[in-house]
């Protein structure tokens, strides 16, 4: 096996999204735009998208990341949107898009233009939600968008399944595809709520970080191969295993956490931009047997679904945002009333991504019999890939100037801070209480400059909230807090050079001096965190 080009393509891709952050355009567009001017260049190879390593292999640690840094809470409180966009709009794009493009092309048959619309129906929100952040969305906004991303796939895999049974003849029902659907949904929420309670145990019990980590790389894999192996959505099962264990994370040891959040990060950083990288690579595999539907027409078409596509999520997300509460007065009691503003984001964040594309380039060759091929396979191939990069460079690069032009309110940083200094002051009086308590004990018996060293360190952790809201240094501009930080590293840093030149003169081994320096990296972790 020739490993080079999957070399090439991680570390160019990592590379590519490094030089995107210095930049003002998002990195998933960066690495699409790049991947399609390098797959015209002569001697590149074929970036095939194998469907069956992109869905059971890249998907579930992408998922898996999303959902443990989503919020259990923030998402339960937006459960109605979520669920009317990861679920109803799913279900809705499929049948209309799918009709427009029976309508639009000669002899396709509606089975064949449904599965197409279950294949563009999921938007990927993973470059959404990253401009969110960027330009400082409302946090409600990028709840939803992030909700709907973790659950749409799921909807829209078990559509597609249903449609394409139908294509290749296989006698689907609609009593058995709703049967289907069901047995999806439900066993995959079933398989994540048997199998999270004893990961979070085994989590909670071993205390070896290695081992915890070994066992956080494995989690999403081993959720989405059980629930697929019983026919259920191993997405859901992904999902739901995350959400638990992100909420749960604060019971873990914290050597596990710090360990879990750089090796999360990491995988999570090379997975989505080798994914980004390769949905632009797929170019010449999708302009390949296009036949009679080349050039103009080919166009014409790909311009007509992008219009549909994008024309249907608006449809769906202005009903769905404000019919609840003209039908419900228990919800115009609860909720604030939604302006016009923020369904017109979260219609125009409806990028569509890899998934798409693994799903399409899993549409057989050929119908149930095994002789007859599978009528416009290429054409639907193509017009995936062209939503999907239609999608992606058009929303994509004017959704942060969109933003920024309806001027959504920002975050009130103040408030914020204070906020988090009510919450350590409250946690820091606690930790003192127990502290006095435990000093009492004589087995806890501690000399009093330790003793009061601990009081210090709360002290200290009390305060360093507080004192960013402090006035600047009017020499350097620092705040308190930035100044704080910087002497620590200076002091840690010194100490750090003075151990090296022990170990160089052979007056501590090896070995120690990598003690020496842990302890100092969990010091300088520490003031870091303590600080930010």
């Amino acid at each position: 096996m020739d490993v080079m080009p999957l070399l090439l393509l991680v570390a160019g891709s990592a590379g590519i999204a490094a030089v995107a952050r210095r930049t003002p355009v998002p990195a998933p567009l960066l690495l699409v735009a790049v991947g399609l001017a390098v797959s015209s260049v002569p001697g590149v190879p074929d970036y095939t998208l194998d469907p069956h390593v992109v869905l059971p292999l890249l998907l579930p640690p992408l998922l898996h990341t999303a959902a443990t840094d989503s919020s259990y809470l923030d998402l339960r409180a937006q459960l109605r949107p979520v669920a009317l966009l990861s679920v109803g709009y799913v279900l809705f794009a499929t049948f209309v898009v799918g009709w427009a493009l029976y309508m639009l092309v000669a002899d396709l048959p509606l089975t064949a233009a449904l599965v197409f619309g279950a294949v563009v129906a999921p938007p990927d929100a993973v470059a959404a939600t990253a401009v969110a952040r960027r330009v400082g969305l409302p946090s409600r906004i990028t709840t939803i968008l992030q909700g709907e991303s973790l659950l749409n796939d799921a909807t829209a895999i078990t559509a597609y399944r249903v449609a394409l049974a139908a294509a290749v003849g296989e006698g689907a029902t609609w009593a058995g595809g709703i049967g289907e659907f069901l047995l999806a949904a439900v066993g995959g929420v079933v398989a994540g709520l048997v199998l999270m309670a004893p990961i979070h145990w085994v989590r909670t019990h071993v205390k070896e970080a290695l081992f915890q980590n070994t066992l956080s790389l494995l989690t999403p894999f081993v959720a989405y191969a059980v629930a697929e192996q019983v026919h259920a959505s191993g997405v859901l099962a992904v999902v739901v295993v995350a959400l638990y264990l992100g909420h749960r994370a604060w019971e873990v040891d914290f050597a596990t956490r710090l360990q879990e959040e750089a090796v999360w990060k990491m995988v999570a950083f090379v997975l989505e931009s080798a994914v980004f990288a390769l949905i632009g690579l797929q170019l010449p595999v999708v302009l390949r047997g296009l036949g009679e539907y080349e050039g103009a027409l080919a166009a014409w078409y790909a311009v007509a679904v992008f219009l549909v596509v994008v024309a249907v999520r608006f449809v769906w997300v202005y009903p769905a945002t404000f019919l609840p509460r003209l039908l419900s007065a228990r919800i115009r009691e609860r909720e604030a009333s939604p302006t016009w503003r923020g369904p017109f984001v979260i219609a125009w964040a409806g990028m569509r991504g890899v998934v798409s594309l693994a799903i399409a380039f899993s549409i057989p060759l050929t119908l149930h019999d095994g002789e007859e091929p599978f009528p416009h396979r290429n054409l639907i191939l193509f017009l995936t890939f062209t939503t999907v990069i239609g999608t992606l460079v058009v929303q994509g690069l004017t959704l942060p100037p969109l933003i920024r032009l309806l001027k959504f309110p920002g975050r009130d940083v103040q408030a914020e801070t204070l906020a988090e200094a009510n919450a350590q002051a409250q946690a820091s009086r606690a930790a003192e209480r127990r502290l006095d308590e435990l000093l009492t004990d004589e087995r806890n018996a501690l000399p009093a400059p330790l003793a009061d060293r601990l009081r210090i360190v709360l002290e200290r952790r009390r305060n360093a909230v507080w004192e960013r809201l402090g006035q600047a240094n009017p020499v350097t501009g620092e705040s308190v807090d930035d100044t704080y930080r910087r002497l620590s590293r200076e002091m840690i840093s010194t100490e750090r050079e003075v151990f090296v030149k022990l170990r160089d003169a052979r007056y501590i081994d090896d070995e120690m001096l990598r003690t020496l320096l842990r302890r100092l990296d969990l010091e300088e972790a520490a003031a870091f965190r303590e600080t930010a």
